[in-house]
């Protein structure tokens, strides 16, 4: 059994048992997807900030946890894991940042007037990433919601790596 302590917790499980042994090829998919959304075409930082948004819209506690893991080994500042939450109006981070902030919210976030990604946003995005990088943070926001369920049903355990999370 995985147990990890936090907050008075003393043996967290995941609800469910790790689904690579109903589905061996989940392994390789998430290589995959790792591998397309980490290709260098835009900085690791901009992955996880971007990540940890789409985290945070979903209410995911594993992926929050996961992604504030990764900008730390990023690089990134306290202040900017911070104010992920609140990017509009936090002076920290750069403009491909935000755009790339804004994407993620525009596809996880219904909008009542109109397109998720107007062609405003997209030429915004545009200037700031060519076409290797734009499908690059297509596949980051991608990789993201194809985990998000397992996150959110499953119920892995948070801060422990993935395939070390499921305790059955």
């Amino acid at each position: 059994m995985s147990t990890l302590t936090t907050a008075g917790q003393d043996h967290l499980r995941s609800r469910l048992p790790d689904p690579v042994q109903f589905f061996p090829e989940v392994a390789a998919i998430a290589e995959v997807m790792t591998k397309a959304a980490r290709n260098g075409a835009i900085p690791p930082a901009t992955v996880s900030l971007v990540q940890l948004r789409a985290g945070q819209i979903v209410g995911s506690t594993y992926h929050t946890v996961r992604q504030t893991g990764l900008l730390r080994k990023a690089g990134a500042t306290e202040e900017q894991i911070t104010a992920v939450a609140s990017w509009r109006d936090a002076p920290c981070f750069t403009d491909a940042e935000r755009v790339a902030l804004e994407l993620v919210e525009a596809v996880l976030t219904p909008n009542p007037s109109g397109e998720r990604v107007p062609d405003k946003l997209y030429a915004r995005a545009a200037a700031h990433y060519d076409d290797k990088a734009l499908w690059t943070l297509i596949m980051v926001i991608g990789q993201i919601c194809f985990f998000i369920p397992v996150a959110l049903i499953a119920k892995p355990i948070p801060g422990m790596p993935p395939g070390k999370n499921y305790d059955r």
